[in-house]
């Protein structure tokens, strides 16, 4: 069944915030504007989850950006645009890893940016808390993707519980830091966990809870064994829109993926619209200039590098295949009235070679009602012969 059966009139509302949308869509392919800024600042981690988008390893890579350019970049960036309307995204591997982090933190601050770092939280202690608050780092979000067991042999990291949840307590109790957020990856390994779990996200006193499918995108891509099936994402979505409707934390499920005109709006507080391109631009570990770090990495797609060129002339002169409507050759696509909503859905699932998106939601609900008529005619069928 449907998890949110929107009724016309809410419908018609969604449908003319999609129409907005649309055509604000429209107008930043031609006047983009950078809001959210992904410094990748390393690729070495400490884990080796399984869904990781970039595929991180244990060693240090010896092309790794080096902090003068970094800081110099940042510079340029901040002498061309607002630094304080774009917060830089910290993102890795594991960005605590990288020796030199907060100097290159400590720099941007004082050029004006807000930032805020996405961690594996394992090496989380009072000390590296210190120079979190000194930074003034603003947001945080720590993974956590099952209870004990499931989370550290996900990630590949015996041990690593007792430590992540003793880092988010300490992260919680620092009033300078102005949202702790736990982010689940569900896939097939925990999505029977997440009632357990929402539990200890609770217990813990988060109040920011992001719960996202895995992508098949990284380690991911057609792993079966980790990819949710439609059963998995129905469950999903009706577990996330049971919690908002709690309302005792806040439960997103973020950006990813258009979910239709029922179900917009009911497990976000936003309405879909991939920003890859538009307001999302970063800077990877080796200095390449791309979009969304989740997008698959093609070398056609790299824009730049910031060894070499200007970000900010990248910025406001390339990222062509971002920045107009995507052509699909997917039939269901162009036959469904909602592709202009969706746009070809997220950057980070598309397939460029095939030209069409690798999952779609609405399309998964549709399965589902096909289903749900077959259970009824079969249902039918078979009640003409309980008839006495």
């Amino acid at each position: 069944m449907v998890i949110v059966k929107a009724s016309k009139e809410e419908k018609e509302i969604k449908k003319q915030k999609m129409e907005e949308l649309y055509e604000y869509r429209k107008y930043l392919y031609e006047h983009p504007k950078l809001y959210h800024l992904f410094l990748e600042v390393t690729s070495r981690c400490n884990a080796r989850c399984e869904h990781c988008g970039s595929s991180c390893g244990y060693e240090k890579p010896k092309n790794e950006i080096s902090k003068e350019k970094l800081m110099e970049t940042l510079k340029e960036i901040s002498e061309h645009y607002d630094a304080s309307e774009i917060l830089l995204n910290v993102t890795g591997g594991e960005p605590f890893l990288r020796k030199d982090l907060f100097e290159i933190m400590d720099y941007a601050v004082s050029l004006g940016y807000r930032w805020g770092i996405t961690s594996n939280g394992i090496l989380i202690d009072e000390e590296l808390v210190k120079k979190i608050v000194k930074s003034k780092m603003s947001t945080i979000s720590i993974s956590i993707d099952g209870l004990k067991e499931t989370h550290e042999a996900f990630r590949k990291v015996p041990g690593a519980w007792d430590k992540i949840i003793k880092g988010i307590k300490l992260m919680l109790n620092e009033p300078s830091i102005e949202c702790v957020q736990v982010t689940t990856v569900a896939n097939k390994k925990n999505i029977n966990e997440l009632e357990e779990l929402y539990k200890v996200v609770l217990d813990l006193g988060v109040k920011y809870w992001r719960v996202v499918n895995c992508d098949p995108i990284g380690r991911a891509k057609d792993n079966d064994e980790i990819l949710l099936d439609p059963k998995g994402y129905r469950k999903l979505f009706k577990f996330i829109y049971e919690k908002r409707k709690e309302n005792k934390i806040v439960v997103d499920y973020g950006c990813s993926h258009y979910l239709g005109l029922n179900m917009e709006k009911e497990i976000r507080d936003q309405h879909f619209f991939c920003m890859t391109g538009l307001y999302v631009g970063s800077i990877l570990s080796n200095g390449d200039i791309f979009v969304c770090p989740n997008v698959e990495r093609r070398k056609e797609l790299i824009q730049g590098n910031i060894n070499t060129d200007s970000f900010v002339e990248v910025w406001e002169n390339k990222f062509k295949e971002f920045r107009h409507e995507r052509r699909t050759s997917c039939d269901d696509c162009l036959a469904c009235s909602h592709f202009k909503y969706c746009g070809g859905d997220s950057f980070h699932t598309w397939n460029f070679d095939d030209n069409k998106p690798n999952i779609c939601i609405k399309k998964i609900y549709k399965e589902e009602k096909d289903d749900s008529d077959k259970k009824r005619k079969k249902k039918k069928s078979e009640d003409k012969f309980l008839v006495v």
